[in-house]
C-alpha cells in the first residue's frame, strides 16, 4: 500500500528533477546506494523490475526505507503489465513507470491512486496516456529523442509533463539541455552508477555524484526562474 498520495510523489519527482533508475540483485547493494542517494539529497527512487525474483529486493529495499529514510518514497520501473503493477503495489511502489503505453496497467494504478508513468514516443501516445489519467509521461530512450524533441512537443502540447530516461547525463551540458528543453524530471541509471562504482562498493563517490547534478539542477533554476 503506498504511503504517499499520488499528486504528493509527482509533486516530489517535479522538485527533485532527478530520480535514481537502479536495480542490483544483491540486497547490500541496493542498500548503500539508496542510502548514498538519499544522502545527496534524492527523495525519490525508482527500483527497476529487471530480473527474476526482483520483487524480493524490492519488498526489503521498500522495508529498510520505510524505516530509515521515511521521506524517501520509493517506485518501480520497467512494468509492462497489470499484474506485475500490483504485486509491486502491494510490496509498497508509491508510483509506477512503463516503457509502453498500457491501458489496463493505467487502470490498475488509478484504482489505487498510483502515480503511473507511461512510456510514449508519439503525441498521439501522449494524448492517449494523459486521456488514461497520465500526470506524467516517459520519454525513453533520450538518446533517441534528445531534447529537441521536447522542445517540439511541448508546443502544441505545453501542459504535458515530460520525464525522460536514458541519454542523460549527471553534467552541466546534459542537465540544462534538457531542462532547458522543457522536461519536469529525468531519470538517471549507469550515469551514476558505473559498474566498476558499484563492484568496489564506493557508495561515497555515488553521493558525490547526487549532490553535483542536484545542485548543477538548482543553481539552474534559480537563473531561470527570475
Amino acid at each position: 500500500m503506498a504511503r504517499f498520495r499520488r499528486i504528493d510523489v509527482f509533486l516530489k519527482m517535479e522538485a527533485t528533477g532527478i530520480i535514481p533508475v537502479f536495480y542490483h540483485p544483491d540486497i547490500e547493494v541496493c542498500k548503500g546506494v539508496l542510502q548514498a542517494c538519499y544522502q545527496g539529497g534524492i527523495r525519490i527512487f525508482e527500483f527497476t523490475n529487471r530480473d527474476d525474483f526482483a520483487h524480493e529486493v524490492f519488498a526489503e529495499l521498500s522495508k529498510y526505507a520505510t524505516k530509515n529514510f521515511p521521506e524517501m518514497i520509493m517506485g518501480v520501473g520497467t512494468i509492462m503489465d497489470a499484474s506485475t503493477a500490483a504485486l509491486y503495489i502491494q510490496l509498497g511502489a508509491n508510483f509506477v513507470v512503463s516503457p509502453i503505453l498500457h491501458p489496463e496497467t493505467a487502470y490498475t494504478c488509478n484504482r489505487r491512486k498510483i502515480l503511473w508513468i507511461p512510456g510514449c514516443a508519439t503525441l498521439s501516445e501522449i494524448s492517449k496516456a494523459e486521456e488514461l489519467g497520465a500526470e506524467v509521461v516517459k520519454v525513453f530512450p533520450g538518446e533517441v529523442f534528445k531534447p529537441s524533441f521536447v522542445k517540439a512537443l511541448k508546443a502544441p502540447m505545453p501542459w504535458t509533463n515530460v520525464m525522460v530516461t536514458g541519454g542523460v547525463s549527471p553534467t552541466q551540458e546534459s542537465i540544462e539541455e534538457w531542462f532547458g528543453a522543457g522536461v519536469s524530471c529525468v531519470g538517471m541509471g549507469s550515469q551514476l552508477f558505473p559498474k566498476e562504482v558499484l563492484q568496489r562498493k564506493d557508495f561515497q563517490f555515488i553521493e558525490d555524484k547526487v549532490k553535483t547534478a542536484i545542485g548543477i539542477l538548482q543553481a539552474w533554476r534559480v537563473q531561470h526562474t527570475k
